[in-house]
C-alpha cells in the first residue's frame, strides 16, 4: 500500500525540477497547441505553465447555486482564447522528470500563468510556487470560475482517480494503473484521469502494459494521450 502510494503521489502533481535532469532550453517561442488548462505545446515541446493547476479535462466544478460546469473543459477554452492567433513565448524555469519544460508563459504581453488563475480557471500551486496567490485571492474575492462554489482542487481529483483505478483495476499490478494502448497512432498511454481511461482496456497479447509512472512509460517509449 506504501508503495501504491508513493507511486500515486510521484504522478499526482509535476515534481520540482532535479539538479541532475537534462537541461531545458532557456525559451521557447512561436505559436501554441493548448493541451489542457495548464499545459501547451510549442514546436513539439510540451509545456507545463508553473505555478498553477488547472481543472482536468472532464473535471467539473459546482455552479455558485445549483448544477455543475464543465470547469476543465472551460479551462482548456479560456487557454485557447488567451493564446489563440498569438505568438507565445515561453521562458524556462526547468524541466520536469516528465521531460516538460516548466514555462511562465506569455502571449501578446499577457502573463498567461496569472491570467488563467485570475480569471478562475486555476489554482495557485503554492506546492511548488507562490508567485501566483495574489491572483487567487483576487479571483476568489470576485467568485470568479473554480471560486463560484467550493470546488474539489485538481490535484485532489486527480488522487481520488487514481484510488478508483486502483480499486477497480483488479487486473492491474498493485500501484500500477497507467493504461498502455497500441494504436494505429504509436504506443499511448493514459492516465486515471484521461478522458478516455474507462473506455481503454490492456491487452497484453497485443503487446499493451500498465505502467506504474508517467516516467517509466516515456522511458518506455510511450508518449502521453494528447489531453490528459
Amino acid at each position: 500500500m506504501a508503495y501504491a502510494l508513493a507511486a500515486a503521489l510521484l504522478l499526482i502533481v509535476p515534481p520540482a525540477p532535479q539538479s541532475g535532469a537534462r537541461a531545458a532550453p532557456s525559451s521557447v517561442a512561436g505559436r501554441a497547441l493548448v493541451i489542457d488548462g495548464d499545459t501547451l505545446e510549442i514546436d513539439g515541446r510540451r509545456i507545463r505553465l508553473e505555478g498553477i493547476d488547472a481543472p482536468e479535462s472532464d473535471q467539473t466544478c459546482p455552479r455558485r447555486w445549483l448544477g455543475s460546469w464543465a470547469c476543465g473543459r472551460e479551462a482548456t477554452a479560456t487557454l485557447e482564447t488567451l493564446t489563440g492567433g498569438l505568438r507565445v513565448e515561453c521562458e524556462s524555469r526547468g524541466i520536469d522528470k516528465y521531460r516538460r519544460m516548466i514555462g511562465q508563459c506569455s502571449a501578446a504581453g499577457r502573463n498567461l500563468n496569472e491570467a488563467m488563475v485570475r480569471a478562475g480557471m486555476a489554482w495557485a500551486f503554492v506546492k511548488y510556487s507562490t508567485s501566483y496567490v495574489d491572483a487567487e485571492a483576487a479571483a476568489r474575492d470576485s467568485g470568479a470560475g473554480i471560486w463560484q462554489a467550493e470546488a474539489e482542487p485538481a490535484w485532489v481529483f486527480r488522487e481520488k482517480r487514481w484510488q478508483t483505478a486502483e480499486a477497480t483495476a483488479a487486473e492491474a499490478p498493485a500501484g500500477c494503473v497507467i493504461k498502455g494502448n497500441v494504436t494505429s497512432n504509436g504506443q499511448i498511454y493514459f492516465l486515471p484521469w484521461s478522458n478516455w481511461y474507462g473506455k481503454v482496456k490492456v491487452e497484453p497479447a497485443k503487446g499493451e502494459r500498465w505502467f506504474c509512472t508517467e516516467a517509466e512509460a516515456q522511458q518506455a517509449g510511450w508518449r502521453p494521450a494528447l489531453s490528459h
